[in-house]
Order: C-alpha cells, then structure tokens, then sequence
C-alpha cells in the first residue's frame, strides 16, 4: 500500500442513503447506502486522513444530508454543493457563502452531462464568482465532448478557482474536446480531479493525465477515489488508488492528496496536536 503522509485528502465521494428524496430526472438512483460511516471506515482502512464529499447529482439541491455529515466529522471532511438555476443569487450571496464556508463548503458542482449549459457570464452566475472567489470556494464542472468547447470562453474568465471533474470525461471520439481540456488545464485558476477513468476511457485518461504533466500542471491535480462508484459499483478505493499510483507514480500522487487539494481546499495540515483521527460527533 501506498505510504501517506498526515492529512491526506481524498478530494470525491459521496454519500447517501435510500430514504433520501432523489430528483424526479435522475439518470440513476441507487437502491443502497453509501452512509458517512462507511466512507470514513474506508478512508480510515488505507490511511487517508480527510475526504471531500460531493453532492450527488440524484439527490439535486437538497444538500442537507452533506452538511449534516460535516457537521459529524468536521476535522476530516469538507464539502461541494448543487444549487438549482434559479437559486444561485440567494444560495451563492456573499453572506450564504459566508455561512456555508463555516459548515465546511469549498465549491458548487455543475454535473453537466445531458444538462443544458448555464450562461456563466450573466449577472447571477458573476455575482456568484465574486462571492465564491471571495472565501477561495471552486466551481466544479463535470461536462464532456462538445460541451467543454461551448463553456470554454467562461471557463477561461473564471474569476475563482475552477475544478475539472474526471479529467474533463475524455473520450477518442470527442479530440477538440480533449484539446478544449489541454488549453485550460495549465491556466493558473484551474484544477483537474484524476478519478473514475471508468467513466470515460481508461486510455484516454492515462494520455489525459501525461499530458497534463507534461504540460506543467502537477501541482494543479488533485486525486478522487469516487466512492462508492456510483453506476460502477464493481470497482473499489483499493483499485482506484492502485490505478492513481500507476499513473502518477508514488511522490506525484503523495503531492496530488496533499498539498495540491489543501492548497485547492484552503485546509491547513493538522497541528501536532490534532494530527491523529477524531473521533466522529454522532
């Protein structure tokens, strides 16, 4: 097993359960329990300090059950939300983005894929950007194909970090999206996730990600296990990591769990004094 430093971050999972309401659209809803408990046990089995847990695109804007959760494990979790189109002024003003930092939120989730585009550049979405960038919070975009080359001028003006989600979907069919990928990545605002390759190609992931080395962003890519595999429930945290050292070989992957997501996130390493696991508030 890969030996972890303290505070290593895994920086995409999520949580649910199946008594929770679930989106009338949803694409998939699973029929199981991927509890907080569970997740910290697995974090805890492969020495992986703090998790960041990623509002399910199924359970929608309710983001009720993530934020109980980090307010159960405070010193080992964080949080991205979802917020509806029509709540972005009141769910992402300067004050409710004060309030939500101090419950442990670092980001908004656009889950894109059979979704229309949201226009970035009008009024809501600025005022946002003013309001997110203010407390260091991130726009995470999961999107794919043609999608990239339409949000692209947005992306590129971004006044706060950016995070793209699963090394921007890359698939060989869709190049100018990969390409799309390549011009963003190395600007200084953006992040990129390396998870889920299941999601998309395991191929293409791995040119994806040497490029990306290859083009300067080391210090800009973070590791997502994508507990619990949501659709691809076959895989596991042991496997998924085991394909992250592959890739990026054990001193970049240390890097890409711990100082890259604490510099993403705003999250100092513990003190001396806190350095072992707290106990969970329950």
């Amino acid at each position: 097993m890969l030996g972890l430093p303290p505070a290593a971050i895994d920086t995409h999972a999520h949580i649910f359960e199946p008594t929770l309401t679930s989106v009338a659209d949803a694409r998939y809803v699973p029929a199981y329990a991927a509890t907080l408990e569970q997740y910290l046990d697995v974090l805890t089995a492969h020495d992986v300090d703090r998790g960041v847990l990623v509002q399910p695109s199924f359970l929608g804007s309710d983001n009720s059950y993530l934020l109980s959760a980090l307010a159960a494990a405070p010193e080992r979790l964080r949080g991205v939300i979802v917020v509806s189109p029509g709540e972005i002024r009141s769910e992402l003003s300067d004050g409710r983005v004060e309030k939500l930092d101090r419950a442990g939120i670092r980001g908004v989730r656009l889950n894109l894929i059979g979704r229309p585009l949201p226009d970035l550049f009008n009024p809501a979405w600025q005022a946002a950007a003013t309001a997110m960038a203010k407390h260091g919070w991130h726009l995470e975009i999961q999107a794919s194909g043609q999608q990239w080359i339409h949000l692209a001028p947005a992306l590129r003006a971004w006044r706060g970090k950016l995070v793209i989600d699963h090394l921007g979907l890359p698939r060989q069919e869709h190049p100018e999206a990969i390409r799309t990928v390549f011009e963003l990545a190395p600007l200084e605002h953006v992040w990129v996730k390396a998870s889920a390759p299941y999601r998309s190609s395991r191929q293409q992931a791995a040119i994806v990600f040497a490029e990306l080395v290859e083009r300067g962003c080391a210090d800009r890519l973070v590791f997502g296990s994508d507990w619990p595999f949501t659709r691809h429930e076959q895989h596991t945290f042991t496997e998924v990591l085991a394909w992250a050292q592959a890739l990026a070989g054990d001193d970049l992957l240390r890097n890409m769990m711990t100082t890259n997501p604490a510099s993403l996130l705003g999250w100092p390493a513990p003190s001396d004094d806190q350095a072992s696991r707290p106990m969970l508030h329950l």
